[in-house]
């Protein structure tokens, strides 16, 4: 971060400042007070479930002089004991810390780029990242920090040495990527895929899909949109009907930003070739471009990285990285941690996948398990939060999906992952009765505790475990006892 002083940093939360000289320069923002020190300015974030202003004392007690709060009880509170405190003044933290990073990054001229999408937004991000990282001083989200307080943070990675910017935006609802988009500004952005993830909250996925679009509104002609135009609703006749609609419902929207289209099937801006899964060895694939073509090598398992590249390397080629150099940066790509990890415990192979789920990942996390050689393939998947008033059809569907696509053994796990033991029977029933039903065996747990109890007579030497599931589930203890279970073995 680039030092401001608090009489800046006042001035760009939109705040007073009610003690202090505001001459004390401030070298990072912190809303955990562990991690305030004597250069940090420590932001109260009042949440859900817990209000920060409760842990000023606590950073001021490990140096901590510099505050933005809203609580006039504890403004005084640390005022009188801490004369020497600087402080600031807002009504809400949440909207002072937002206002302070729109100020702040508005200071640098670089280039920023924004990613978003129901799934592998992460994974782009980092490869994105990697990408512009060939030309450019890069910095990126840590993590998933993607929402209106982890983008903020983000933000104060920037200084001066920084060259480019790649901000991950999520979302649940509508106007929380536009709130981010309006923080950023950003100068293009990427569009993964529009699936079914929180559509419990969105309800449809062409909602998903203006949601997503948010990150486009503050788009001109200078701008550059990057999709996956394999998605039925990234493909240009779908990105042309939301321009038309929304210019309908607001004539000042124009839409007249530059579109790529990046994808597999089809004519596209940049194409996808020849993709070859080698397992947990990773895939190669080739891109196209304006003519050239560049072969690449992913670290990464599974087919869906490939289309997670081709718009890394379609962003690097708006910022001057040739695919040579794209392809390069993208050799060395290692997984995120919890997302589809591969790793040998004794005897097995475990796929990590626990960090999060949806539909669509599901789906390529049983393509990743089809794919690791072993003998039995087994995936214990748990259920997909906020999938509403269609959960019950699409955990059946992810069920039959993971009995076709080549799990010999599926071990459901939750409330609502009955349905997907039941998609799954129901799927092998109808093959039976055609005579090309495959080995397939089905499980069911309606609680993880039970299921972690029976896993060891469950699994045997050979397998190769996938473990998935949304967080709320903590499939995490799950994958956490298989390393375990192995390491008991030794």
């Amino acid at each position: 971060m680039k030092k401001i002083t608090t009489k800046q940093a006042a001035k760009g939360a939109k705040g007073q400042l009610v003690s202090g000289t505001g001459e004390r320069q401030i070298g990072s923002v912190v809303i955990d007070s562990r991690q305030a020190d004597e250069s940090a300015l420590f932001v109260a974030i009042k949440g859900e479930h817990q209000d920060g202003h409760i842990f000023a004392d606590a950073a001021a007690k490990q140096g901590c002089r510099m505050f933005l709060l809203s609580r006039e009880d504890v403004i005084s509170q640390i005022r009188e004991i801490y004369p020497d405190a600087e402080i600031i003044c807002v009504d809400n933290t949440v909207t002072g810390l937002q206002e302070l990073s729109r100020w702040y990054l508005a200071q640098f001229s670089i280039i920023k780029v924004a990613v978003t999408g129901s799934t592998g937004k992460t994974s782009t991000k980092e490869m994105v990242a990697a990408v512009l990282s060939r030309k450019y001083t890069t910095v990126k989200n840590e993590g998933n920090l993607n929402n209106e307080l982890g983008l903020p943070l983000t933000i104060f990675k920037v200084d001066d040495s920084t060259e480019a910017a790649v901000f991950e935006m999520g979302m649940s609802s509508f106007g929380e990527i536009h709130l981010l988009a309006d923080l950023v500004r950003p100068d293009m952005a990427v569009i993964t895929n529009v699936g079914t993830s929180h559509i419990e909250f969105l309800k449809t996925r062409e909602n998903i899909m203006k949601a997503k679009m948010e990150i486009a509104d503050f788009f001109d002609a200078k701008n550059t949109l990057i999709v996956n135009s394999d998605n039925e609703y990234l493909g240009l006749s779908a990105i042309s009907r939301y321009v038309a609609e929304r210019h309908k419902e607001d004539p000042s929207y124009k839409g007249d930003f530059k579109l790529v289209t990046a994808g597999e099937i089809g004519t596209q801006t940049v194409n996808l070739f020849n993709i070859d899964d080698l397992g947990e060895e990773g895939i190669t694939f080739e891109i196209i471009s304006k003519g050239e073509r560049q072969e690449f090598k992913l670290p990464l398992p599974g087919r869906h990285n490939a289309h997670n590249a081709i718009l890394a390397a379609a962003a690097g080629l708006q910022c001057g990285v040739p695919l040579k150099d794209a392809a390069r940066a993208l050799r060395s790509m290692a997984s995120t941690s919890r997302r589809l990890v591969i790793e040998p415990v004794k005897g097995m192979k475990l796929i990590d996948d626990s960090y999060n789920s949806s539909p669509d990942s599901v789906a390529a996390g049983v393509d990743v398990l089809k794919h690791v050689s072993g003998q039995r393939k087994v995936a214990i998947l748990a259920d997909i939060l906020e999938l509403g008033e269609q959960s019950e059809e699409l955990h059946r569907l992810t069920g039959k999906f993971a009995a076709r696509g080549g799990a010999q053994v599926l071990i459901a796990c939750g409330t609502e992952a009955k349905f997907m033991a039941e998609g799954a029977l129901d799927w092998l029933k109808s093959q039976e009765e055609e005579g090309t039903a495959p080995a397939v065996e089905v499980l069911y747990f309606a609680e993880r505790e039970e299921l972690q109890k029976q896993l060891p007579e469950l699994l045997r030497e050979g397998d190769v475990v996938l473990v998935k599931g949304s967080n709320g589930m903590k499939m995490s203890l799950v994958a956490e006892q298989i390393r375990a279970m192995a390491g008991e073995d030794a």
